[in-house]
């Protein structure tokens, strides 16, 4: 038996060791075909170190590959186990273990966490639009007499929403807008809805229905250009799009969101029967209050009676003192009168008395000197003064000619 050294002498065979065969495997994968891959696989063994990068198995039903994505990658946050998604990256060889990787740089969730994500990116956008905001949105009104109803004219929803308003609230109407709920061509149609509604002047509000469904399904109701389409309404929307857990961007926009079509049917409309209650409670409280009223009337007009019928006398007595103050005040006043009248006529002799006129006609005279000074004593003249003597009736002018004390 030949050795093993002549076997390798004969067929020339060439001989690697383990780090050169890694190394030229490393090389071919780093080929073109291998830096630009997209992977779907479920997610299993994820593990995230104090480091920031993400270790990670993809798996489907038969096969595994190692995974890995550096801190600050894109999409790691959507890494969980048992979640399906799409990884884009480059495979390498991991040459310590010899191990096939994957090196990731981009996940995305696949099927309905695809569109979930979706939805989140473009819930953030219009909230920060303001198109949720709490303040733009308008209330219901109480008794609203014509509803636009956004549905299937063939599903169970539009036959729910008549069975409920007529059972609660006949004096309204309700106005059909078939639209397509479901699909490609729904969106559109629910904007084709909105805009026909435009053209009604007596609308009161809008309900934009359909029933429960995946999320697939329900997703026109996602649609950017639906949420603009709502938000651009006239008058208030309600939107009852599938089941009570199901959350849709219309629900967010909308002026108010019922979980239900049925239940958007008893928001948008109130009960007859709690109407007639209301006003029969409210009749008897009327009623109470006028009784309660009138009794206090009439007891105030008793007590007001009761009063008066003791003040009368009183009042006659007070009569009686009146007229005596006023006698007693009249005759204070006439002697008051008269002694200001006897006062007055005493006043009245003494200033006729010292009148100069009165002392003139007594046969006195009146001398004035210089600048009309009246002369009262000698020593107020000298010889050769003229002086004026003023008598009872005229005057003369005189010339001192001698003076004697």
């Amino acid at each position: 038996m030949p050795g093993l050294g002549n076997i390798y002498r004969e067929f020339e065979l060439v001989i690697y060791s383990v780090s050169q065969i890694i190394e030229k495997l490393k090389k071919h994968i780093s080929q073109d075909d291998f830096l630009d891959l997209w992977i779907k696989g479920e997610v299993s063994n994820f593990a995230r170190p104090l480091s920031g990068h993400s270790y990670f198995t993809l798996k489907d039903e038969s096969t595994s590959v190692r995974c890995v994505m550096f801190k600050n990658s894109l999409g790691s946050e959507f890494l969980e186990d048992g979640v399906l998604v799409l990884a884009h990256g480059k495979f390498s060889i991991y040459q310590a273990r010899g191990e096939l990787q994957l090196v990731a740089d981009i996940i995305q969730p696949e099927g309905e966490g695809a569109l979930q994500a979706e939805f989140e990116k473009l819930k953030l956008k219009l909230s920060e639009e303001g198109l949720f905001e709490l303040s733009r949105k308008r209330s219901l009104p109480l008794f609203p007499s014509k509803i636009a109803i956004i549905t299937s004219p063939s599903g169970a929803v539009w036959q729910d929403i008549q069975n409920v308003i007529s059972r609660r609230y006949t004096p309204v109407e309700l106005v059909l807008f078939p639209t397509i709920v479901q699909g490609n061509l729904a969106a559109e149609s629910i904007i084709k809805s909105f805009d026909y509604i435009k053209e009604y002047s007596d609308i009161d509000l809008v309900i934009l229905a359909r029933g429960g469904g995946s999320i697939e399904d329900l997703w026109p109701f996602n649609e950017e250009k639906v949420a603009y389409s709502i938000f651009r309404s006239n008058i208030p929307v309600v939107s009852a799009v599938g089941h009570e857990t199901d959350i849709t961007i219309s629900d967010l926009v909308a002026d108010v969101r019922a979980p239900t079509p049925s239940a958007a049917a008893e928001i948008v409309v109130p009960n007859i029967d709690d109407i007639y209650n209301h006003l029969s409670i409210l009749n008897e409280k009327l009623q109470t209050l006028v009784f309660d009223s009138n009794y206090l009337l009439n007891e105030n007009i008793n007590n007001i009676n009761l009063r008066y019928s003791r003040v009368l006398p009183d009042v006659d007595s007070l009569k009686i003192r009146l007229g005596e103050s006023i006698n007693l005040l009249d005759t204070y006043c006439m002697h008051k009168t008269q002694v200001l009248y006897e006062k007055s006529t005493g006043i009245q002799s003494k200033l006729y008395s010292l009148s100069p006129d009165n002392t003139l006609k007594r046969g006195y005279a009146i001398v004035q000197g210089s600048e009309k000074k009246i002369i009262s004593d000698i020593k107020q003249i000298n010889v050769g003064n003229n002086l004026d003597i003023i008598l009872k009736k005229g005057k003369f002018s005189a010339i001192v000619d001698e003076i004697n004390e």
